[in-house]
């Protein structure tokens, strides 16, 4: 794949998990991004405009920034706190696609005092075992540098982060990495509050089928790729010209 086809497919996948997210209601108004590393330029990254529904969203909308967070490619304009999110992550971490959202269950047990996901009690959770961190400190609306840095500074070195009183970031080698642990990540979040409505203890599976599960789960990414290209289908009967293509 040359660099032209490569840049395509990159929007073409981005354009599709957000418009697969807003579907699964993962979204919240026009706020909220999703960004992914341009192929073969490491210091320039593709993300979603300021304004627009990311279920109006086409490959031709998403906007190229630089290292600085200025655009340097698009016709719309860029959110402030976007930049100052992802293109911390992208420089701090070298995460190739960073996902930020304020999906409903997840960011519930970012509203509790000691809220987190317990990666020993459901099997989809198992698979975060040991890659989530979390921020318990809020630095209210990320306007600056300094914020997007203490974000990513309370990142670390896991690919998840579980933001006090925000939501979510989801990080991944490709966007379809990336999204089907946003989605699974809310599935569990969901199972868990679910569960943790009826009162009862959640019940641990030992630590050792806990860590067999999630290496189990890792060494089957072709899963991810496929629910990804499933998604892309589903997007094709329900939304044609998606992809930018009629």
């Amino acid at each position: 794949m040359n660099d032209k086809d490569a840049v395509r497919q990159a929007r073409i996948d981005l354009t599709a998990a957000l418009r697969s997210a807003a579907r699964l209601g993962l979204n919240e108004g026009v706020c909220n991004h999703f960004s992914l590393e341009m192929p073969g330029q490491p210091d320039r990254f593709l993300i979603n405009p300021q304004g627009l529904h990311w279920s109006e969203l086409t490959p031709a909308d998403l906007m190229v920034v630089d290292e600085k967070g200025i655009v340097v490619e698009g016709k719309h304009k860029v959110e402030p706190t976007a930049f100052f999110i992802h293109g911390r992550i992208h420089l701090g971490k070298r995460k190739k696609c960073v996902l930020h959202t304020h999906m409903p269950y997840a960011t519930a047990l970012c509203l509790l005092e000691g809220g987190e996901l317990d990666c020993m009690a459901n099997q989809n959770a198992m698979r975060f075992w040991n890659r989530i961190r979390y921020d318990g400190e809020y630095g209210g609306v990320a306007l600056d540098n300094a914020e997007g840095d203490r974000i990513c500074n309370a990142l670390g070195n896991g690919d998840i982060a579980f933001l006090a009183h925000h939501g979510v970031l989801v990080c991944g080698e490709t966007v379809a990495y990336a999204f089907d642990d946003l989605y699974y990540l809310e599935r569990s979040c969901m199972v868990q509050i679910i569960a943790m409505s009826s009162g009862r203890k959640l019940k641990h599976a030992p630590q050792h089928l806990v860590e067999q599960a999630a290496r189990q789960i890792e060494s089957e990414r072709q899963q991810s790729v496929l629910h990804f290209e499933a998604l892309k289908r589903i997007l094709d009967r329900e939304q044609p010209g998606w992809s930018g293509h009629r």
